[in-house]
């Protein structure tokens, strides 16, 4: 994926302003205003940068795609976390795959019922920029709760028969050639590895990539089957993040009923949740985004 840092676009007061661009498709770019980068290096797994950019904040970018945004990631995070949460009878304990910037072990933290949060991230300078850098975060890397393992997800499931959780999630980058997560959005690593590692009445949830019009063909729909094949329920749900330009997609699934109860859901976060402080998640928008237009859900 092509990215740019460049300096070359002056504004309205004549000054120089530093853009970062990034390559959505052959003849489309997305750029930003940024104020500075403070953090830019190739690790072992991948070419990581984070900006300080004057529209969005903080912006986390990982081989050329903007991963999240300061101002509205929570449209990401708690979309990711909640539904699948809040749909469980009484979850305990969650697994992240991935989310090394800590976002998402933060809204599974906001559960007071939650007993213990695994992060399984294979990128240690990830977390590290992360947990210096985004602040909004680091109550969550401070809690007792959250256990932060630097280790690739399939290997960490795969260490223990008997240690189960309630909901796993997967909060990785989008497959690419040669990326380090492809292997984990295969339906053999649901089949064999994800489903007998949940407790009987577990959810599974991923990000599933974008899932606009336009651009839900790429990933979205194949999860969305790929997760169909392997468990007996499967929801698909999305919501548009401005600073991705695009709608998003996640898939939760499970092999138990999935209940869309406005009035349960709507208790349980009153119950489960600290000062019930959500600034997305809805029991009414949990109903609402479940329902795809007519082009995404005819393909």
């Amino acid at each position: 994926m092509e990215q740019t840092i460049e300096n070359e676009i002056v504004d309205s007061n004549g000054k120089n302003v530093e853009w970062f661009e990034e390559s959505l498709e052959v003849d489309l770019k997305w750029s930003l205003a940024i104020n500075s980068v403070l953090y830019k290096a190739t690790t072992k797994f991948q070419d990581v940068i984070l900006l300080d950019t004057k529209h969005f904040g903080k912006v986390l970018v990982i081989d050329g795609k903007m991963q999240s945004a300061e101002k509205d990631e929570f449209i990401y995070h708690e979309s990711l976390i909640h539904p699948a949460l809040l749909l469980h009878d009484n979850p305990r304990r969650v697994f992240i795959m991935g989310g090394g910037e800590g976002s998402a072990a933060r809204e599974a933290l906001k559960h007071d019922n939650i007993h213990k949060v695994v992060i399984s991230d294979i990128d240690q300078e990830v977390v590290n920029i992360c947990r210096k850098h985004l602040m909004a975060n680091q109550e969550a890397f401070a809690d007792c709760r959250l256990h932060v393992i630097i280790n690739d997800a399939k290997v960490e499931l795969e260490k223990s028969d008997e240690y189960k959780y309630d909901v796993i999630v997967g909060d990785l980058c989008d497959p690419r050639e040669g990326g380090p997560c492809n292997h984990l959005y295969l339906k053999s690593f649901y089949q064999h590895i994800i489903k007998p590692k949940l407790n009987h009445n577990g959810i599974f949830v991923t990000q599933a990539g974008f899932a606009g019009v336009l651009s839900h063909q790429a990933f979205f729909s194949s999860v969305y089957n790929t997760a169909k094949q392997v468990f007996n329920h499967v929801i698909a749900y999305t919501a548009h993040v401005p600073s991705l330009a695009d709608t998003r997609g996640w898939v939760l699934a499970s092999d138990q009923p999935l209940k869309l109860d406005a009035e349960v859901i709507n208790n349980r976060i009153k119950e489960r949740i600290k000062g019930s402080d959500l600034q997305f998640i809805d029991a009414a928008f949990m109903l609402a985004f479940t329902v795809m237009n007519k082009t995404v859900h005819t393909t």
